[in-house]
């Protein structure tokens, strides 16, 4: 098997490796999305905090 077939997976690739870029993207933003939720969340309570003082 060579490294052009792998690659080729067999004619289905364009299937294949769309569904590998979907993937990962749908990973990444799992990973990215709570840590930015978290950093507005933050910021959001720190505003509230500094208005709440007189």
């Amino acid at each position: 098997m060579s490294l052009e077939n792998f690659f080729a997976m067999g004619g289905y690739a364009f299937y294949v490796w769309t569904s590998y870029g979907l993937t990962l993207v749908v990973l990444v933003f799992n990973l990215l999305s709570p840590v930015v939720q978290r950093k507005q969340l933050l910021r959001q309570l720190a505003l509230k905090q500094k208005r709440e003082q007189p």
